[in-house]
C-alpha cells in the first residue's frame, strides 16, 4: 500500500476502563477508575480533546486484573448519554447475543444518542465464559464463521424490510425492525468494527466488516495486515478501514516515559498476566497457520492485554506524535488508546499531543498535494 495514499486525518478511540485493573495488568499505580462516575468525567474529558471514538470492553468473568467489570451495551449507552458527539463502540459476543435482538438495542440507543452507536464483533477467546454459561465452545474458525453470519444479520436486519436470512447458526424469516437505525451521512448503518488476526480474521473483515482492529503492532506488522485485509476487501468490492491499538505514554522527556513503561512490567501481576496467558494460548495455537491473536506474544507485551506496548507510543509529545502519523503513512485510520492515568493522560494528549499529529497531517497532505504525478514530463 502506498505510503503516501490520500487519506482523511486520524481518528482517536479509548479503550473505556469499564473494568477494574485499568489497561495495565499491574500493581503500579494507577490513577484510574473503573466506575460509572469516573467514566462519565472522562468521556466528556475525552470528547473535549479530541477523541471521536470509545471503546466499551466486555467480559463476563472476573480475573487475570479485572475482579469486577460493568456490562458493554448498558455502559454505552449511558456514556453516549452524558456526552454531545463520542461515538461508543460496544463490544458484543456472538453466541451469548442472538443478532437480530442486538440490532433492536443498538437501533434504539442509536436515536437515542443521534446516531452515536457502533458494535465490535468479538468473534470470542474467552472459552470459560462461553463455558459458565452453558454456551457450546466453537472451533477457532467456526467463531468466525458465526460472527460473519452475526454480523450479516446485524446490516439485514439494519437495512432492509422483512429480512430474510438462512445460515447455519441463525435465521431470519420475515424480520421488520422498525425503527431502523437513524440516517446518518456517512454510513450505511451503526459502524461495525471487528478484531482478530487469525487469517480467518482478515478474510471475514474484508467481506462483511467496515472496520478492523488490530491488536499493537509495529510498523512492518501494520503494514502486512493492511495490505492483506485491503486486498480481501478489494475482491469484494469493499473498502475496509483499519484500527490499531496502541498504549500511550507521553512524557516531557524520552527518559521519564520510558522509565514509565519500564515500572509498569517490573511491577507486573505476575500470577495475573500468567493466567491471561494461559488462557489465550489457544486463541493463537488452535489456527492451521499460527497467525492467531497473541500467537507470538511475550510475557511483557501481555502486561498490556492487547500487545499495546509493541506499538511503541512511548516517548515525548514530539515523538509519539512522530510515530502516530508515520501509523497513518501505513494505512491506519484509527488508534485505539489505553492510558495509565487517564483523566490526566488523555487531557495531557489533547493538549501536548494531538495538536503536533494535526501539524504533521498537514505538512504530509500538503507534499502530497504538490508533488508530481509519476512519469510527469520534466
Amino acid at each position: 500500500m502506498p505510503e503516501n495514499r490520500e487519506r482523511g486525518p486520524l481518528k482517536f478511540a479509548y479503550w473505556v476502563p469499564n473494568v477494574s485493573g485499568g489497561l495495565v495488568v499491574s500493581k503500579i499505580e494507577q490513577r484510574t477508575d473503573w466506575s460509572y462516575e469516573y467514566n462519565r468525567e472522562l468521556a466528556v474529558l475525552a470528547e473535549e480533546n479530541g477523541f471521536e471514538y470509545a471503546l466499551s470492553q466486555v467480559r463476563y468473568l472476573a480475573g487475570y486484573g479485572a475482579s469486577h467489570q460493568h456490562e458493554s451495551t448498558s455502559f454505552s449507552l449511558a456514556l453516549l448519554l452524558a456526552t454531545e458527539r463520542l461515538k461508543v463502540i460496544a463490544a458484543v459476543h456472538p453466541g451469548l447475543w442472538h443478532p437480530a435482538v442486538l440490532a433492536k438495542f443498538i437501533a434504539t440507543v442509536d436515536h437515542v444518542s443521534g446516531g452515536r452507536a457502533a458494535v465490535n464483533v468479538v468473534s470470542g477467546w474467552f472459552k470459560g465464559e462461553f463455558t459458565a454459561l452453558g454456551e457450546p465452545w466453537l472451533e477457532h474458525d467456526e467463531r468466525y464463521r458465526r460472527a460473519e453470519e452475526f454480523i450479516r444479520v446485524l446490516r439485514a436486519s439494519w437495512t432492509e424490510d422483512s429480512a430474510q436470512f438462512a445460515g447455519d447458526f441463525y435465521r431470519l424469516r420475515g424480520y421488520d425492525l422498525r425503527p431502523k437505525p437513524l440516517e446518518v451521512p456517512g454510513r450505511a448503518h451503526p459502524e461495525v468494527f471487528q478484531g482478530g488476526n487469525s487469517t480467518a480474521a482478515r478474510a471475514m473483515a474484508g467481506r462483511v466488516s467496515d472496520w478492523y482492529f488490530s491488536n499493537g503492532k509495529d510498523f512492518d506488522g501494520v503494514t502486512e495486515q493492511v495490505e492483506e485485509v485491503g486486498r480481501a476487501a478489494e475482491a469484494h468490492g469493499r473498502t475496509v478501514r483499519f484500527g490499531l491499538n496502541g498504549f500511550l505514554i507521553a512524557r516531557d522527556t524520552e527518559a521519564e516515559a520510558r522509565e514509565t513503561l519500564r515500572e509498569i512490567v517490573a511491577k507486573a501481576d505476575v500470577p495475573a498476566v500468567q493466567g491471561f496467558r494461559d488462557a489465550v494460548r489457544q486463541a493463537g495455537s488452535s489456527t492451521g497457520d499460527g497467525r492467531g491473536m497473541w500467537a507470538d506474544s511475550s510475557f511483557d507485551d501481555l502486561v498490556q492485554y492487547n500487545d499495546g506496548f509493541r506499538t511503541r507510543l512511548v516517548g515525548t509529545p514530539e515523538q509519539v506524535a512522530h510515530r502516530i502519523v508515520e501509523y497513518r503513512k501505513r494505512g491506519v485510520d484509527l488508534l485505539l488508546l489505553g492510558f495509565l492515568h487517564y483523566h490526566e493522560d488523555v487531557a495531557h494528549f489533547g493538549r501536548h499531543v494531538l495538536p503536533i499529529v494535526r501539524e504533521l497531517e498537514a505538512s504530509l497532505d500538503a507534499s502530497a498535494a504538490t508533488a508530481e504525478p509519476i512519469g510527469a514530463n520534466p
